[in-house]
C-alpha cells in the first residue's frame, strides 16, 4: 500500500485550516500532520515534521507566505510548497514562482480539484490554477521572451529538455527519457534558464509553448 502524502497547512485563519484539513483528509492519498497559524510557526513545523507537502497562505501577519516559502526552500527540506491563496494578482503569482513555489492555487477551487492538483504536484508537475494561466502568459510577454531559440543559442540537448519542461515532466522522468543523470538535467536546466533570462522551469515551459 502506498504511503499517504503528509501535509501541513500554514494559514492564519483557523476555520479555513480546519476546512482544508477536512477536505484533504477525506482523500486516503493524504494525511494532515500539522497546522500553523503563522509563517514563523509554519517554518518551525516544517523543519520538525518534514512533510511531503506544505500549503501556504500568502497574506499572513509577521512572516508572510513568500518569506515562509523562501525560508522552507532555503532549509533544503524535500517538502513541496504550494501557495493556496485568494490573490490572483500577477505580482503575487510571479513572486511566489520566483521564490520556488511548486504550485499556485486559489482558495475558491473545488475540493476534488484541490486534491487532484496536489497529487500532480507530488508527481513533480508545477500546478497552477487554470484561471491564472493567461495572467502568467501575459506577464511573460517581454523582449527577452520574444527571441527565437537560435538567437539565444540553445544546444540540441537544451532544446530537448525545454520540450520536456513544456510537457510538464519532472527531472527524473526527463533523465530517464534522455538517458542522462538527474544532476545533468539540473545543469542543463540552469544553463537554459540563464540563456533565456528566466527564473523558473514554469516560465521556461510557457516560453516553449509560445514558440510552438
Amino acid at each position: 500500500m502506498t504511503k499517504p502524502t503528509s501535509v501541513i497547512i500554514i494559514d492564519d485563519h483557523a476555520l479555513f485550516r480546519r476546512g482544508v484539513s477536512q477536505m484533504i483528509s477525506a482523500d486516503p492519498a493524504f494525511v494532515v500532520i500539522g497546522e500553523a497559524a503563522s509563517g514563523a510557526e509554519g517554518l518551525l513545523l516544517a523543519e520538525q515534521l518534514k512533510p511531503d507537502l506544505a500549503l501556504i497562505d500568502l497574506n499572513m501577519k509577521g512572516m508572510n507566505g513568500i518569506e515562509t516559502l523562501s525560508r522552507i526552500k532555503e532549509a533544503k527540506l524535500e517538502s513541496k510548497c504550494i501557495v493556496l491563496t485568494v490573490s490572483d494578482a500577477e505580482a503575487d503569482l510571479l513572486e511566489a514562482l520566483r521564490a520556488g513555489a511548486d504550485g499556485y492555487l486559489l482558495k475558491d477551487m473545488e475540493p476534488e480539484d484541490l486534491c487532484d492538483n496536489l497529487k500532480k504536484a507530488m508527481s513533480g508537475v508545477t500546478v497552477l490554477h487554470e484561471s491564472l494561466t493567461e495572467i502568467l502568459k501575459n506577464a511573460l510577454i517581454s523582449p527577452s521572451l520574444s527571441r527565437s531559440e537560435e538567437e539565444v543559442s540553445l544546444t540540441e540537448r537544451e532544446r530537448e529538455i525545454l520540450e520536456c519542461l513544456a510537457n510538464g515532466l519532472n527531472n527524473k522522468t526527463i533523465a530517464r527519457s534522455l538517458g542522462i543523470s538527474d544532476t545533468t538535467v539540473k545543469v542543463h536546466i540552469k544553463h537554459l534558464l540563464s540563456k533565456l533570462k528566466l527564473t523558473s522551469r514554469l516560465e521556461a515551459a510557457v516560453w516553449a509553448h509560445r514558440k510552438k
